[in-house]
């Protein structure tokens, strides 16, 4: 598997592969490295050698017949195709279309969603490049962030560091636009408390996701609710946040049992797909529930999202009963 690096070299060198597939999770380094990508390959306002096809609706036919076309007056035709669904079910007249791509032509595919056994994925790695993109280790993220407060003048505490962290949801886009507005409100300090975080720093739904698991977990029903209410006064779907519960509990549950298993932090954040802070963070949430109790509570999910689906449950009152019963 190459890694961005492979990307950048390409850039630096101009040497570039027939096919580059971007996927994963983290979406503002795709962006990133897809931008970076198109400005090396298309020359400004040239519309004649670039196309974008976006969404699972794509003739594969319409790709390759635009892609046998010579390009005009330059070296190469560039085609971006995003989230096609290709790599998510295997696409056999894609698959065997790809290694027979002439010089003349590059695809630059963006996916989130891949299967790394289908066709069309091993058609990609054998004539160009695969790269996956998922959140950074905290280290790499120190050295990002940090970067941005140096260049504006600025320190930041301990605690004010790890609030911004918790508000971002392990977000590199939250992390991004939080610290603009960060940087902005302290334009006239030098060093950044928690109270200048927790001033401007917005929460995201999954830190209030989070934060009603913490209350359940103490079983605080009055602060359950109250996070619960702030969700729906913010316009979130009853059905998203019971989502994003059952998300919760199912990482959970991949952490307890890697933890009880003596695996390190590391490794145990590459499986459960989340940074090593957040890890900690999940770890010391685990202690307070037992494996059978969060079984149960996805037990008592499944039942619930069914009992509204059959029309037997109103939305709200699904999740309000699920709270309930978990803090009992």
């Amino acid at each position: 598997m190459f890694d961005m690096k492979r990307i950048d070299e390409d850039i630096a060198s101009g040497q570039f592969q027939k096919c580059y597939l971007l996927y994963g999770e983290e979406d503002y380094l795709k962006r990133q490295y897809r931008d970076k990508l198109l400005q090396a390959l298309v020359a400004p306002g040239d519309t004649m050698n670039f196309a974008r096809y976006e969404g699972e609706n794509i003739s594969v036919e319409e790709l390759i017949d635009l892609a046998e076309t010579m390009p005009f007056f330059a070296d190469r035709r560039v085609i971006l195709v995003v989230d096609s669904g290709f790599f998510k079910k295997s696409n056999d007249v894609l698959a065997g279309y790809l290694p027979q791509l002439q010089d003349t032509v590059t695809f630059l595919f963006v996916e989130r969603e891949i299967d790394k056994r289908s066709k069309t994925f091993k058609a990609v790695q054998k004539v160009g490049t695969a790269v996956e993109f998922v959140m950074p280790d905290e280290r790499t993220i120190a050295r990002w962030m940090g970067g941005r407060l140096k260049d504006a003048h600025k320190t930041i505490s301990k605690e004010a560091w790890s609030e911004f962290l918790v508000r971002t949801d392990e977000n590199m886009e939250n992390m991004d636009k939080e610290m603009e507005k960060l940087l902005s409100y302290t334009w006239d300090k030098e060093h950044i408390d928690r109270e200048d975080v927790e001033a401007i720093c917005t929460q995201q739904v999954q830190t209030k996701i989070f934060d009603m698991v913490s209350a359940i977990a103490a079983k605080d029903s009055h602060k359950a609710m109250l996070l619960y209410q702030d969700l729906l006064a913010a316009k979130e779907p009853p059905m998203r946040i019971l989502y994003l519960m059952v998300r919760q509990f199912r990482q959970m549950m991949v952490i307890k049992d890697l933890t009880a298993g003596r695996v390190d932090t590391f490794t145990i954040a590459k499986k459960a797909g989340m940074p090593e802070f957040a890890v900690r963070r999940n770890q010391g949430l685990c202690r307070n529930f037992t494996k059978e109790q969060m079984q149960q509570l996805l037990r008592d999910a499944a039942e619930m999202e069914e009992q509204v689906k059959t029309g037997r449950l109103d939305e709200q009152m699904a999740v309000e009963l699920l709270m309930m019963k978990c803090v009992k």
